[in-house]
């Protein structure tokens, strides 16, 4: 076992700094780009209860379409938030000229990479509260108002973990922790 973190050492210390980084990087914007699962999934529910809802009520399909809309644009947010991680990584990367230990820099861009994964859950959870507002605007047209201010409040709330994911991000990505 020795053997191997001596090897792993060694590879570090005679590989480039900057190549270590940028592919660390690299392989984080593709860790975070995971997190599009959860938005993917959620608003296909949401898509897929709205179409429910106009097949048994045409007539009100405009609700149902409106509510949909409105709340899969909210599942997306945890989508947009890996994105920008990824690109940041990719295109404006702070790590790259940040002074300190390589190994420490490269577990920072993988680490903010894995770290929006929790963006899964809110775009599922989103979806899902678009899906049922969605339905139930269809169904119950005249509380559209209020099935859309409690599907939003819902979603809001849903959304911690995601915002905390951005945050770890952020903090791993332009803060010296470790310093």
């Amino acid at each position: 076992m020795n053997q191997l973190f001596d090897m792993i050492l060694g590879f570090l210390r005679t590989t480039d700094r900057r190549a270590l980084i940028l592919a660390a990087s690299a392989i984080g914007a593709g860790f975070a780009m995971i997190a599009g699962i959860g938005p993917g999934i959620g608003q296909g529910f949401a898509a897929g209860k709205a179409a429910e809802s106009v097949g048994e009520n045409p007539e009100n399909s405009r609700n149902a379409t409106v509510v949909m809309l409105l709340g899969a644009a909210v599942a997306e947010t945890s989508g947009i938030f890996a994105l920008v991680i990824a690109i940041i990584m990719l295109f404006a990367n702070p790590l790259v000229n940040k002074p300190g230990i390589a190994i420490v820099l490269v577990g920072s861009a993988i680490g903010a990479g894995i770290s929006m994964i929790a963006g899964i859950g809110p775009g599922v959870g989103q979806g899902f509260a678009a899906g049922k507002g969605a339905q139930m605007a269809g169904k119950r047209p005249k509380l559209q108002s209020e099935i859309i201010r409690t599907m939003l409040l819902g979603q809001a709330v849903a959304q911690t973990t995601g915002i905390y994911a951005l945050i770890i991000a952020l903090i791993l990505l332009f803060v010296d922790v470790f310093a």
